[in-house]
């Protein structure tokens, strides 16, 4: 059999949504000028036996006690606002940069040309209005806070555009949107979504937004910037190690990004009312660690691959919302390469 003219083993493209690191401080939700950085807090704690047993020890008193006794210690990082301080401060920058149409890297002028002519089709047709909006939604509605967002009783979102000569600003009340809701409609989020897209849609062109929340969680709550990775917990001093930059509590990029991409409801479980799963974060094979799933998976010809490797070759898809599923993998950005061989 004859090889493909038009494979491109090397394919690359950069991420157009790129967020800084979120830094978190403390301060009053009566008073958001009085701001202090929060730092981490190391704990030293006796833990009680909680894992699954085995048989012979579930099945035997003396033994259980035995366990019971022995002690589970662990050093942690925690994190917590002031005793007078009632509301988490987020900060963190967005960049939004275009150049959609060009790969960062590829190897074969034939699929270059193809995928351009595709990608140009969906900017004249469909333009980034749809993928925007949902991005737009997600910073209206805190997403990026992940478990900082439950239980708190006002959420304020401050969005500054800062590209010069094109200020803007916006504020939402992050808790009169539903984040299971991508297809709500506002006025305000309306108006960043078109800065937005006017960037993805660009050659060229960026946005710069600096975005600032405001969480009352109550006093001396605990809050929780990201856990870092602990490949030997066993070997570690501690259990549980907390992200800091410069002695500040902090959010991982990669974090805030992943929600602000949590815009995939074209998956086929998402509308079966059954399997209560919300919005997903874009990746190629909808994957969902903590779910330990994929929700695409090229069997069902539901993954990125099976819908971008016809529709950079000029070939139709069926949906609009699979149109949209590939661009946003795009601005997910990625090693895409295929075998040659």
């Amino acid at each position: 059999m004859a090889k493909k003219d038009n494979i491109a083993s090397v394919l690359a493209f950069e991420k157009k949504l790129v967020p800084s690191d979120g830094y978190m401080y403390g301060t009053s939700w009566d008073n958001k000028n009085e701001v202090t950085p929060l730092k981490l807090q190391e704990k030293s704690v006796r833990g009680t036996i909680a894992n699954r047993l085995k048989e012979a020890i579930k099945k035997d008193p003396q033994k259980l006690n035995a366990e019971v006794e022995k002690p589970n210690l662990q050093t942690i990082d925690a994190c917590a606002l002031g005793t007078e301080q009632d509301t988490l401060k987020l900060h963190f920058t967005l960049k939004v940069l275009g150049g959609l149409q060009q790969p960062s890297a590829c190897n074969n002028a034939l699929f270059k040309q193809s995928y351009q002519a595709a990608v140009n089709g969906y900017l004249q047709t469909r333009g980034m209005r749809e993928l925007a909006k949902r991005y737009a939604l997600n910073i209206a509605n805190a997403r990026f806070l992940w478990r900082n967002r439950f239980g708190a009783e006002n959420i304020q979102v401050e969005v500054s555009a800062l590209n010069q000569g094109a200020e803007q600003s916006w504020q939402f009340n992050a808790l009169e949107f539903n984040p299971r809701d991508l297809s709500a409609s506002d006025a305000e989020v309306t108006i960043l979504a078109e800065r937005i897209a006017t960037a993805l849609a660009s050659e060229d062109d960026f946005l710069m937004l600096d975005i600032t929340c405001y969480a009352k969680v109550g006093k001396a709550q605990d809050v929780y910037p990201s856990e870092e990775l602990v490949l030997d917990k066993g070997k570690g001093e501690k259990s549980k190690i907390l992200y800091h930059v410069n002695n500040i509590a902090a959010m991982h990029s990669q974090k805030i990004g992943n929600a602000i991409r949590t815009i995939d409801t074209w998956y086929g479980e998402f509308a079966d009312p059954e399997a209560s799963v919300g919005p997903i974060a874009i990746e190629p094979y909808g994957a969902v660690t903590n779910q330990g799933k994929a929700f695409r998976t090229p069997a069902e010809k539901q993954d990125f691959y099976s819908f971008f490797d016809h529709w950079a070759r000029g070939g139709a898809l069926e949906r609009v919302e699979d149109e949209h599923y590939v661009m946003a993998v795009l601005v997910r950005g990625g090693v895409f390469g295929e075998s040659d061989k």
